[in-house]
């Protein structure tokens, strides 16, 4: 009952997020700079609850710093930035449809790359996301989607594959929590040597956005995005997974594109045709086929602190 409620809150906050998120986007931040402030406050958000739940959690071996490092730029940097690109240019609910096409992409490597056996409903998962999609797009007349958010949402969902599949080297190692604070710290990090913090448009934080008639102010949106939308759903989903287990998880975590929709067409009035509606159900089928085709074996993995590991492949939840 508790795993199963804090998936469905994590999916529910990372849904309002995407909302949140493109009032900030059209009301003055840059994807570049929401993305950096995003990975910076997060990273140390994480790193305090980490010192405050088990100080020695933190301590890093040299030989981890590459690793932490590529994964928080792929995993973190890229997948957060490439989202925001695309929902500023497309649906909310569409832009995650696309990017939660990643366990399939998993799934599809791990059986002609690794040559590993995945359960033969692969094939109809592919088929059912393709199919979807295709409805999604209706590309039947033209590109009605914006060419470079789909492009962004598409490049989005190959980067949080190699985010599930680099997150299977992190079990065993550290917990979840450290976890976040290192990887959220490489990605804040790697943000910040691109965009230095003395060019930051601070006055933007100090404007605000309209609203339904109301002034709400832009410090307040980016902190909702940093503490409600990144920390506590994160929070979440590692409660949910060591509650219920990762695909259980997993499975509660696809409402998201589904609640982003509803969140998005109330406050923002995205609307999507009928024949969207349908495809990004199929989609939807098809994401919820392909997060359990991968065979995993049995077995709790734990952490070197003694926690349940995550299993970041075995989920469709996403970074961003």
């Amino acid at each position: 009952m508790v795993g199963g409620t804090a998936a469905l809150a994590a999916a529910g906050l990372f849904a309002v997020n995407g909302t949140v998120s493109k009032l900030v986007l059209e009301n003055g931040l840059s994807s570049l700079r929401l993305v950096e402030i995003r990975c910076v406050l997060a990273a140390a958000a994480f790193a305090a609850l980490a010192a405050a739940r088990r100080p020695g959690s933190l301590a890093i071996d040299r030989r981890e710093l590459g690793f932490l490092a590529v994964f928080g730029v792929t995993g973190i940097a890229m997948v957060q930035w490439l989202y925001l690109v695309a929902i500023h240019r497309m649906p909310v609910s569409i832009s995650l449809l696309v990017e939660f096409t990643a366990p399939l992409i998993v799934a599809l490597w791990v059986r002609f790359a690794r040559r590993e056996h995945v359960r033969s409903r692969i094939w109809l998962a592919l088929a059912f996301s393709l199919a979807g999609l295709v409805l999604v797009a209706e590309v039947w007349r033209g590109l009605v989607l914006d060419a470079l958010g789909l492009l962004a949402a598409g490049v989005a969902a190959l980067a949080l594959a190699l985010y599930y599949l680099l997150g299977e080297h992190s079990l065993g190692r550290r917990d979840p929590v450290s976890l976040g604070a290192w990887t959220f710290g490489a990605a804040g990090l790697f943000w910040s040597l691109l965009l230095p913090w003395w060019s930051f448009p601070y006055g933007v934080l100090a404007s605000s956005a309209p609203f339904h008639g109301r002034a709400l102010p832009m410090w307040l949106l980016v902190a909702w995005v940093v503490l409600l939308g990144t920390v506590a759903p994160f929070a979440l989903m590692f409660v949910a997974i060591a509650r219920i287990g990762p695909t259980r998880a997993g499975l509660l975590g696809t409402a998201e594109p589904a609640l982003a929709g509803i969140v998005a067409w109330v406050a923002l009035g995205e609307v999507l045709s009928p024949v969207q509606l349908a495809g990004g159900t199929v989609v939807l089928a098809g994401i919820l086929l392909a997060v359990t085709a991968r065979e995993r074996p049995s077995g709790d993995v734990t952490t070197r602190d003694g926690e349940e590991a995550p299993q970041p492949a075995a989920t469709a939840w996403h970074p961003g």
